[in-house]
C-alpha cells in the first residue's frame, strides 16, 4: 500500500472528535454539475489523457491469461449477487447479474507478473450495449439510477478486498463520495470499496513483488466469487478491519467516518508483526443514520 508501517505508526493517536468535511463538500458542487454542458467534455478530456497514458506510459500492463491456476492461495471471497431493495429497483439487481457475469469473465485467469499493474478498466473494457452489457444500479453524486454496465462496482469491490490481503501495491482506487444505503448485512467494512467509470476512474494495482499472482472470478447460483492466487507461499498474511467508525451530525447533516487498518500476521508464527492505515474515509450519509450513536458536532461548538 501507499502509506508505510512507519507511517501508519503516527496516526495512531486518537482522532477524538476533530472534524473535516470531505475534500469534494469543502470545495462545493464542481465546475460541472454547476454548468452541466461541461461534463461531457470533461469526461472526454479523462478518457483521452488515461488512453494516451495506456499507449505511452511507463507501465506494463497485466493481459495474459491462463486457465491453470497457481500453486497457492493468498486470498478467497465472496459476495451476494442479489441484495433485497425495492421492488422498483429489483430489476436493476437482476441486469447486474448479468454485467458481472461478463466482466468477471473478463478478469478470470489474468496473470499479474512481477513489475507488472492490473487495470480494471484497461481489462474489463468498456460496459457497452454492443458487448452485451445492460441497465444495472450506478451510483452518481449519492443517488442510485439505471446505466448500462450499472453494478460492476461489486467485482471491482471484490478485488480491491483480495488485493488488500496480499503484497500488491493498490496505486489508484476512488472511493463513492456518499454513504447512499444503510448497513444490511453488511460483510465488509463501510469505506473499502471502489467507484469505477471507464476509463478514468479506475482500480489499479502494482506487482512491486517477485512473485506473480493470478484472479479467478466467477459468478455462481448466488455469490460473485473470486480467489487470488500466486506461484508460492507468502510470507505474511493479513488482516483488514475498520476502526474508529462513527457518524456525527453538523449543519443539518449527517456524516460517517472511519478509519481502515491492515495488520500483517507473520505466517509461521501467527504473530502480528506491525499495522498500517490504508484510509481515512468521511463522506456525506444520504439516509437517516438509526440504531447508531451519533456525535452532534453543533451541540459541541
Amino acid at each position: 500500500m501507499s502509506t508505510s508501517t512507519a507511517q501508519a505508526a503516527e496516526a495512531t493517536q486518537p482522532t477524538g472528535t476533530t472534524f473535516e468535511l470531505p475534500t469534494r463538500l469543502q470545495a462545493g458542487a464542481p465546475l460541472s454539475e454547476r454548468h452541466p454542458w461541461i461534463y461531457p467534455i470533461a469526461v472526454k478530456a479523462h478518457q483521452v489523457r488515461r488512453w494516451l497514458h495506456w499507449q505511452f506510459g511507463s507501465e506494463r500492463w497485466a493481459h495474459e491469461h491462463q486457465a491453470e491456476p497457481l500453486a497457492h492461495r493468498v486470498k478467497q471471497h465472496k459476495s451476494l449477487l442479489i441484495r433485497q431493495m425495492g421492488e422498483s429497483e429489483m430489476w436493476l439487481q437482476h441486469n447486474k447479474v448479468t454485467n458481472l457475469r461478463l466482466a468477471a469473465a473478463e478478469v478470470d485467469g489474468i496473470l499479474i507478473r512481477p513489475g507488472e499493474s492490473f487495470s480494471f478498466n484497461k481489462v474489463v473494457g468498456n460496459c457497452t450495449k454492443a458487448r452485451g452489457f445492460v441497465e444495472g444500479m450506478r451510483l452518481s453524486n449519492g443517488d442510485a439510477h439505471p446505466g448500462v454496465g450499472g453494478g460492476i462496482c461489486q467485482l471491482a469491490n471484490l478485488l480491491h478486498w483480495m488485493f488488500l490481503h496480499s503484497p500488491l501495491t493498490v496505486v489508484e482506487r476512488s472511493e463513492h463520495s456518499f454513504d447512499p444505503f444503510p448497513d444490511n448485512g453488511r460483510v465488509l467494512p463501510w469505506g473499502v470499496g471502489c467507484s469505477i467509470a471507464y476509463n478514468y476512474v479506475d482500480l489499479v494495482v502494482r506487482n512491486d513483488t517477485d512473485a506473480t499472482f493470478q484472479i479467478f472470478t466467477g459468478v455462481g447460483s448466488r455469490y460473485l466469487e473470486g480467489e487470488l492466487r500466486a506461484d508460492r507461499e507468502m510470507e505474511f498474511s493479513y488482516k483488514v478491519a475498520a476502526r474508529d467508525e462513527q457518524f456525527l451530525h453538523k449543519g443539518g447533516e449527517y456524516f460517517r467516518r472511519n478509519e481502515i487498518w491492515r495488520d500483517l500476521v507473520d505466517r509461521r508464527t501467527g504473530q502480528r508483526v506491525g499495522d498500517e492505515l490504508v484510509k481515512r474515509n468521511c463522506a456525506l450519509v444520504k439516509y437517516l443514520p438509526t440504531g447508531v450513536e451519533v456525535i452532534d458536532l453543533d451541540a459541541q461548538a
